[in-house]
């Protein structure tokens, strides 16, 4: 299979890629022309087909098809002009291929969390995390290979899991540098702090926003889970109850990026930074991984609102 991370400029790739995004739009003469994303298990990358013809068959979002185009350049990313395009046959892909996913090993990353689980000392605390984790049915179903956004960073299979462990993880290191910080809490905190991803976003490969994860999104869910799962523990402590949930209300650190809550507490601000830094560095990570020009200056990334430049590494 010729992966998209290999696609090099002018060359002819003829294969099989998932479909990720579907549009119909116009030029400014009012032509009709599809832009499409295309996924392998290395990346997504855009695509045009210019030309409705008899070679470009009929097939939807989410459809694995067969591809045939020319690579282009485009502001240093590739980009393919496709000139022909059909369904693909059950036999003729392996789906595997085209489905991207962690570099790490799950179960590695979920032996991990579950370590950290273990290191809890606050009796209610541990009980209600390992609830979640483990005898929540949907939740221990899908945690190891959900991914942790639609498309901004960890978007892929397991994604989610390797996230929470890296935040986790920096939260640990974090709460052993600074002066009165509840460990436990902010353990907590770190370890649901995403739980809610599951609601709010669709399995590999769609990867969409369900009608909770539009109307309510992770942050409400999660608080909510929180609360109803500490209903059933006898003798939970409210304002335990109460300075999680805060927590993972105000993770996202300020209104205009979806928090519902500034941090008030020192876990609540350590949670946010962590939670900010391991989801921006991914970012920068990802594109430089996916860029494949040869100027040390790779663009304006619309996310980040700045130019990149690569290390000299």
């Amino acid at each position: 299979m010729r992966y998209i991370n290999e696609w090099k400029e002018n060359e002819r790739v003829i294969d099989h890629y998932l479909c990720k995004q579907k549009q119909s739009l116009k030029t400014k003469t009012g032509k009709t022309y599809y832009s499409l994303k295309l996924q392998d298990k290395t990346g997504v990358a855009d695509a045009k087909v210019w030309e409705l013809h008899d070679d470009i068959q009929d097939f939807e979002e989410n459809e694995v098809i067969k591809v045939d185009g020319t690579v282009l350049l485009y502001n240093g990313d590739v980009q393919i002009k496709v000139n022909r395009i059909r369904r693909s046959l059950e036999g003729e892909y392996e789906p595997r291929e085209l489905i991207p996913r962690t570099e790490k090993d799950i179960d590695a990353l979920h032996d991990q969390l579950m370590g950290y689980i273990d290191s809890i000392t606050h009796p209610h605390l541990q009980q209600l995390v390992r609830h979640i984790i483990t005898e929540e049915p949907t939740i221990s179903k899908a945690l190891r290979h959900h991914s942790a956004a639609k498309a901004m960073h960890h978007g892929y299979l397991g994604g989610l899991l390797e996230h929470t462990v890296c935040v986790v993880e920096l939260c640990d290191f974090l709460a052993l540098r600074y002066k009165n910080v509840d460990r436990d809490m902010l353990m907590a905190a770190a370890i649901l702090h995403d739980i809610a991803k599951i609601f709010e976003l669709t399995p590999m490969p769609s990867n969409k926003y369900t009608d909770d994860g539009q109307m309510l999104g992770h942050i409400y869910l999660g608080a909510e889970l929180v609360s109803r799962t500490a209903a059933g523990i006898p003798g939970f402590p409210p304002v335990v109850e109460s300075l999680l949930k805060h927590a993972m209300l105000a993770h996202h650190g300020e209104y205009e990026f979806g928090s519902p809550k500034l941090p008030a507490t020192l876990e609540a601000f350590i949670l946010h930074a962590a939670d900010n830094m391991d989801a921006k560095i991914k970012v920068y990570e990802e594109h430089f991984t996916g860029y494949q020009g040869t100027e040390t200056w790779t663009g304006f990334h619309r996310t980040l609102g700045r130019y990149m430049r690569k290390s000299d590494y």
